[in-house]
């Protein structure tokens, strides 16, 4: 069964996509930590962000830099904090998330809550900043 992230990279689920190429997506969480907070995913499905072969996880790791210098640009920030974590989604992937200090990088903390409109805005300056 295909994971909710391959449903996002096929179109069956819709995203606030950020950046695509022919192997990796980028898209805004839904459930974020910050405004910009960013998936970037492999669009081949693999559990594990370290089963990924090598070349894969160096392009994967490539692509997110160009993702999250295009995030910093767009979302007043002081660093954009990486995290790995693979426990809630059965597919590879990399949280982009712009923070100021070193607790905004806390999974436990609440969830903000933005409404589509606000998703769009983020979505459009982040696009707008991605080379």
């Amino acid at each position: 069964m295909a994971s909710i992230f391959t449903k996002i990279v096929s179109g069956e689920i819709p995203s606030y996509k950020i950046a695509e190429d022919e192997k990796y997506y980028a898209f805004l969480d839904i459930n974020p930590l910050a405004e910009g907070h960013t998936l970037v995913v492999p669009k081949r499905e693999v559990d594990y962000l370290f089963d990924l072969e090598d070349r894969e996880l160096a392009e994967m790791m490539t692509f997110a830099k160009r993702v999250a210098v295009g995030i910093r640009e767009a979302i007043p920030c002081n660093r954009i904090g990486v995290a790995v974590i693979g426990l809630d989604v059965p597919h590879a992937h990399i949280h982009l998330v712009p923070i100021n200090e070193g607790g905004d990088l806390d999974f436990g903390k609440p969830k903000l809550t933005l409404s589509s409109e606000e998703f769009r805005t983020i979505q459009e300056k982040i696009q707008g900043k991605i080379r």
